[in-house]
């Protein structure tokens, strides 16, 4: 049966990031994506240009009008935005206590710039309490935790380790802000580090890549993976979706990644008639192309005459 995955978090209407990109990866992974807007964001791959957050009372009509009629196997939460929405979802969240929860704390800008005032960071950090799985990159995991940015991986693990004990939470460390050729991620929890080494892919079009990780967590999860096997497995697909990212030609900004890399060599099309026609014509315009006069055409020695 196809994990029942819910995503809870704003919109991205080019696709690469929030919702839009959780469905496909939730689809990548074979579950079956559902999806609560928590904002209605009119942004590109060259950044936000406007965001309408709706009443949070219709957030929760969305909530409920879902775990009131289908069982759900994962939550993975995104964009939240405000104290009032994190509230409505995390006491959504106590009533339901779906099995598993997927915490992306969108709450730093690639920028750098805080996305969230003090009081809805507050209100990020208890929701924390409430996860299974805390995915922050470095800039996030740094104001969860209260202190500065960690610059090498050891410093960054001791602010996943110390995330994961105050919340009493499983923390995937992301390394892709820390330079060099290599991109490690780790899982960790009470029983320790467990690290998933990668390589750093060459690109600019990375848009939605904490989105699409988290909820392809979420998927595996409820599909059985522990962690850190869910950690390997989502890790080299999105390795190959930011390979092959470039070839999608979506934006002219930071482009989404290839959500659907792994599927797409496997789609059968059919044949075409126009391919059909050229495949039954092949051998009649090889001979057209093998006389003499088409050859002197091509190579400019027909006799002008004979071309008169």
């Amino acid at each position: 049966m196809s994990p029942r995955v819910l995503s809870i978090a704003g919109t991205d209407p080019t696709g690469g990031a929030g919702v839009q990109a959780d469905l496909k990866s939730i689809a990548a992974f074979g579950g079956y994506g559902m999806a609560a807007v928590t904002a209605l964001v009119a942004q590109n791959t060259r950044g936000v240009r406007e965001v309408h957050v709706p009443p949070t009372a219709f957030l929760d009509a969305q909530l409920r009008a879902v775990s009131d009629d289908v069982e759900i196997d994962a939550v993975k939460i995104g964009m939240l935005g405000s104290v009032e929405v994190a509230a409505t979802v995390e006491g959504w969240l106590a009533e339901v206590q779906p099995p598993i929860v997927v915490l992306d704390p969108v709450m730093v800008a690639t920028s750098g710039d805080r996305l969230l005032d003090p009081d809805a960071e507050e209100a990020v950090r208890a929701l924390c309490h409430r996860a299974h799985l805390v995915t922050p990159n470095l800039p996030e995991l740094a104001v969860l935790v209260g202190e500065p940015r960690a610059a090498s991986w050891d410093a960054a693990v001791a602010q996943a380790q110390l995330l994961a004990e105050r919340s009493r939470t499983t923390v995937l460390l992301k390394g892709g802000h820390l330079d060099g050729e290599q991109s490690p991620d780790a899982i960790i929890d009470g029983s320790g580090v467990h690290p998933v080494a990668g390589p750093r892919v060459d690109t600019r079009h990375t848009h939605g890549t904490g989105c699409s990780l988290s909820s392809a967590m979420a998927t595996l999860a409820a599909h059985g993976l522990s962690w850190p096997d869910a950690l390997t497995r989502a890790k080299r697909w999105l390795t190959g979706a930011l390979e092959h990212a470039e070839a999608l030609h979506v934006g002219h900004g930071n482009g989404p990644i290839d959500h659907l890399h792994e599927l797409r060599p496997h789609i059968d099309l059919g044949r075409s008639w126009s391919a059909e026609r050229w495949d039954a014509t092949a051998r009649i315009r090889a001979d057209v192309d093998a006389c003499a006069f088409v050859r002197g055409l091509a190579s400019g020695t027909l006799d002008r005459a004979a071309f008169a």
